[in-house]
């Protein structure tokens, strides 16, 4: 596939994805509750300072500021008739950025789960609707100059095929994570060898897949490890900065740059191939990531083990790739940074 993304993918042993971007929203004003899209169009010197941010601190990659910008997310603030819109000026402020850097830099056009549950599992999300809530997300971020679609953060299977079948029809080059959360499966139960499995079979393929999000570093880690038994296509680790914790009114992760560094090495060592950050990530955290990656030498694929002893203990006892339940595990141990 002849795309700037497909071509960097191809020329490098490793991508710098870009981190947060509720984190650095809140950090510049955004208030709990007020949908981030609509800074596109009534703050867009802020989403062009989010996203300078990530490209000035290496970034390959960055993702625009479109994560809740479908149709049933933004019913919920009466503007389910702007997603062209929203999302069309939300890849537009990315091109603009990407092309004034003096290296190639990859707009990616973020596209987040729809919030609800499809009607297989209990819910009321028809495949053919999520398939064109999808899809109208995808032909305003493709009209606003993205490279590359990046659905993230997605639990259910039949919401990931849904996004694939999307893509297809809005013809563009797409990628695509799940959030491992529960005691190693995703909300709805997918392990990382059922992802490994689909992806495989999948008609629209991606050019990458992999995780993003989940409940620390250590478990993305170990999930990595789970894809990258008979990975088709090439792997991205997208883990949080550290974990969360409540202060002064305001959520704040207590991942450092340096545990950040050691992250993005053993992700790399573990065998993504896109590494990036997710929740509490912030430039600061990038810049020493992209320091690391050039820096330290790859190694031998790392053992749980050593996984632990740099990031700190897993959340649960198993992974699911193993056949047992989501049982989880007693925390031991302090949690580097």
């Amino acid at each position: 596939m002849n795309n700037a993304f497909a071509t960097l993918l191809a020329e490098r042993d490793w991508l710098l994805a870009d981190g947060a971007t509720g984190t650095n929203l809140f950090n510049m004003g955004l208030e709990a509750g007020e949908p981030p899209e609509m800074w596109n169009v009534d703050h867009p010197d802020r989403i062009k300072a989010l996203y300078e941010g990530a490209a000035h601190a290496g970034s390959d990659i960055f993702l625009t500021n479109t994560f809740g910008g479908n149709a049933s997310r933004l019913k919920l603030h009466n503007y389910q008739d702007r997603v062209f819109e929203l999302n069309k000026v939300g890849a537009e402020i990315g091109r603009e950025v990407a092309d004034a850097m003096d290296r190639k830099v990859i707009v990616a056009g973020s596209v987040g789960p729809t919030g609800d549950i499809m009607d297989h599992m209990g819910g009321t999300l028809a495949h053919a609707l999520a398939v064109e809530m999808f899809h109208a997300q995808a032909e305003g971020l493709k009209a606003g100059g993205a490279d590359v679609l990046w659905v993230e953060t997605i639990s259910a299977a039949e919401e990931y095929k849904a996004a694939a079948e999307a893509f297809a029809l809005a013809d563009m080059p797409w990628c695509g994570t799940m959030s491992f959360d529960t005691a190693g499966r995703t909300m709805m139960g997918v392990t990382s060898k059922e992802m490994t499995k689909m992806v495989g079979k999948i008609d629209h393929a991606p050019l990458a897949f992999g995780a993003n999000c989940g409940v620390g570093a250590s478990d993305l880690l170990r999930t990595v490890l789970g894809l990258a038994s008979g990975a088709p296509f090439p792997l991205i680790a997208k883990g949080n900065a550290g974990i969360p914790k409540f202060h002064d009114g305001h959520i704040h992760y207590d991942g450092t740059p340096e545990l950040m560094a050691d992250y993005a090495i053993l992700a790399r060592d573990c065998g993504a191939k896109i590494i990036g950050g997710c929740c509490g990530t912030t430039p600061d955290h990038l810049r020493s990531m992209r320091a690391a990656l050039e820096t330290q030498p790859r190694k031998e694929t790392p053992t749980l083990e050593t996984i632990t002893q740099a990031m700190g203990a897993f959340s649960s006892e198993s992974d699911g790739t193993d056949g047992a339940g989501p049982v989880r595990a007693a925390r031991r141990g302090r949690r580097k940074g």
